[in-house]
């Protein structure tokens, strides 16, 4: 736990995303915002992990993250995204979906373009849950039920769909380019194909059982039929979106709800998840073929948890964690990243061997030695 340096930072972390890099360039990710909740003011805030930004080291050690600039955000951050190197995309408790600026110049931040009431009951707002971007495309949902589709350059709405669900909508991700993915409080993942003018999905998949309530997903980056999600009950699911319309496999993570999942974007046979209960597990598949093992496919490869749940059924075999086969050919194994702690783990990104998270402990955690 030596490489993690700890950051305390007098408000409630919601959010933690690394800005992007270029993968050409081989570097590591150097920069990284925050959003803040359930404070009086909360902000919206850019800092950099880079020990020479700031001479003045009094109030912290190398490699210690330096605020860059910060800017007061109305209401709660819910989610936050990088829509390219200069600009932020935010969610808010009070149903606004707001673009900053990063002037980098003069470490200032600004506010480029809002949608004010993106989300919203007939009479009143209603919190924007998730956003999800593709320069210049911004997707957002909401606890309205809307998908709400955004161009960075215009000020209208692109695409509406006003019913997209009867429940609260609690997280977003692409597919692929003009594919959707969602999460609801009714454990339903459901895919958008935006090429249909159709405002239904396409697929629905269901937790089977109790409806348990899903707030997170990820897919991942190079098999795309590769689902993950995590919800109230602590439980990872991972699904097949080719096949099927229930979980591929049910793994116990945490003892409380998961808030965030994530592949890691070029080394996906590492999986991060971060809960309620404190923790942040780093998820490995070890692997006999030279195949990374979740791109060896359903056939010849299988991931079995110490802690695989046994399906419903009656039936007592390990379920296989990522895509199955036989069982002798692969391993999961999960590490806690944090020194123990009670406060929720809100958020969490990785990013090359650098991984951030934000507790309700109002505390940033910066890991750059991640053995991915």
């Amino acid at each position: 736990m030596e490489a993690i340096n700890a950051k305390y930072v007098s408000q409630k972390i919601s959010k933690t995303r690394w800005r992007p890099i270029s993968y050409s360039t081989l570097q590591q990710p150097e920069v990284f915002a925050t959003g803040s909740w359930d404070n009086e003011d909360n902000k919206i805030s850019l800092w950099s992990v880079l020990s020479n930004v700031s001479s003045d080291m009094e109030d912290g050690f190398e490699g210690d993250p330096q605020l860059l600039c910060e800017h007061k955000h109305d209401g709660d951050v819910l989610d936050l995204q990088f829509l390219d190197q200069d600009r932020i995309v935010t969610a808010s408790s009070t149903g606004a979906v707001t673009i900053y600026r990063h002037h980098q110049n003069s470490q200032t931040m600004s506010v480029s373009e809002q949608w004010v009431k993106a989300h919203h009951y007939p009479c009143e707002n209603t919190p924007c849950t998730g956003v999800v971007c593709s320069s210049p495309e911004i997707v957002s949902v909401g606890e309205d039920g809307r998908i709400i589709v955004f161009r960075a350059d215009q000020d209208a709405a692109v695409r509406v769909i006003e019913n997209a669900d009867s429940s609260t909508i609690h997280a977003v991700t692409y597919l692929r380019t003009t594919e959707i993915l969602t999460v609801n409080s009714i454990g339903q993942l459901k895919l958008w194909d935006f090429r249909q003018q159709s405002n239904s999905p396409s697929q629905i998949f269901s937790l089977s059982g109790d409806r348990v309530p899903l707030h997170c997903v990820d897919r991942h980056p190079n098999q795309q039929h590769i689902v993950a999600t995590g919800g109230q009950d602590g439980m990872l699911c991972v699904w097949d979106v080719r096949q099927g319309s229930t979980p591929f496999s049910l793994m116990e993570a945490h003892t409380a709800e998961m808030w965030e999942v994530h592949f890691h974007p070029t080394n996906p046979d590492h999986l991060f998840t971060c809960s309620e209960d404190g923790s942040l597990l780093h998820w490995e598949t070890s692997s006999h073929s030279d195949l990374p093992s979740f791109l060896q496919g359903g056939r010849n490869s299988s991931l079995v948890s110490r802690s695989a749940m046994a399906p419903a059924g009656g039936n007592q075999s390990l379920i296989s964690a990522w895509l199955s086969g036989d069982s002798t050919k692969g391993r999961l194994e999960t590490t806690h990243m944090l020194p123990s702690q009670t406060l929720s783990v809100n958020s969490l990104d990785v990013l090359g061997q650098c991984l951030v998270c934000g507790t309700d402990g109002e505390a940033i955690f910066v890991n750059r030695q991640v053995p991915v």
